[in-house]
C-alpha cells in the first residue's frame, strides 16, 4: 500500500469542496457527471432496494440512480458538497437523500441499505480507519446487502497526487473481514483531469520530478479525461 503525495488523510474536504483545494485546477473527482463504471452497474441491474452512495461528494452518482428510479441515500461528511448535491438533484428532478455522516461510524443508519456503493471513498482512509468504516457498513446493511467497491489499485503511477493505493491483498484482508467477497476485477476510475493538467500539478507541487512522464501513460477517455487503474470489489454480506 503506497502512501500519497498529498496525505488524504489530512486533506479537509469540507474546505475543498469550498473551492480551496490542495489537489489541482479542480476537484479530481467532479467529472460533471457518474462514474462509466457506475452506469455500467446500473445497466447490469446491480442496484436494488434501499442503496447508499456512501461519500457521495457533489452527488452525481446519487442522481443518476435516482433517474433510473432507484432509491439512493448519498452520505458524505462534507455539508458543502451535499449543499451541491441537492442542488443538482433539483437541476436533475430527482429526489435523493443527502446528509451528513461520519462513515466510520454511520451512528442513526443502522440496518437500513440493501446496496452501497463505494465510488473511491475507501482509498482515502488510513487503515485503522478502513477497519471502523467496513463495521459501519455492516451495521447499516441488512443481512445479504452488496458492496460494489471502486479505488485505486497500485498501477496508479507514484506521481499521481492523491489518494493511498490499494493492493487486491489488502482488499481481501481488509473487507473480506467483515464481506465476503464475490470478486476483485480490474477497472478504470474517470478523473477530471487531462493529461497535461495532471502533469502540470504534479509539478507545481514537485517541481521537475521524473515520474510526472509515467502520468502521460495513463489511458484517457474520448473527452482527454485521464482514467486511473483502480479495483472494482463486489462482495456481500453475511
Amino acid at each position: 500500500m503506497t502512501e500519497p503525495d498529498v496525505n488524504v488523510a489530512d486533506v479537509d474536504f469540507e474546505q475543498v469542496y469550498r473551492g480551496a483545494t490542495p489537489l489541482g485546477p479542480r476537484i479530481p473527482w467532479d467529472i460533471g457527471s457518474p462514474q462509466p463504471a457506475v452506469v455500467a452497474l446500473a445497466d447490469a441491474g446491480e442496484f436494488t432496494g434501499e442503496v447508499l452512495d456512501i461519500g457521495c461528494g457533489l452527488g452525481d452518482n446519487a442522481v443518476f440512480l435516482a433517474s433510473r428510479g432507484i432509491h439512493v441515500t448519498g452520505l458524505d461528511g462534507a455539508p458543502t458538497a451535499l449543499e451541491k448535491a441537492r442542488e443538482r438533484a433539483a437541476v436533475g428532478g430527482v429526489e435523493v437523500t443527502f446528509a451528513v455522516a461520519d462513515a466510520t461510524t454511520l451512528e442513526g443508519w443502522e440496518g437500513r441499505f440493501d446496496v452501497v456503493l463505494d465510488s473511491a471513498l475507501y482509498h482515502c482512509l488510513p487503515e485503522p480507519q478502513r477497519h471502523e468504516y467496513l463495521a459501519a457498513l455492516t451495521r447499516a446493511t441488512r443481512p445479504g446487502a452488496r458492496l460494489h467497491l471502486l479505488c485505486f489499485s497500485e498501477e496508479v503511477p507514484e506521481a499521481f497526487p492523491g489518494p493511498f493505493r490499494i493492493s487486491e491483498a489488502n482488499l481481501r484482508a481488509t473487507v473480506g473481514k467483515d464481506w465476503t467477497i464475490d470478486r476483485i476485477e480490474p477497472a478504470r476510475y474517470t478523473t477530471s483531469f487531462t493529461r497535461g493538467e495532471l502533469v502540470a500539478t504534479v509539478r507545481k507541487f514537485t517541481g521537475d520530478n521524473p515520474g510526472a512522464a509515467d502520468l502521460e501513460r495513463l489511458d484517457a477517455d474520448a473527452d482527454g479525461h485521464v482514467l486511473t487503474p483502480s479495483w472494482h470489489l463486489v462482495a456481500h454480506r453475511p
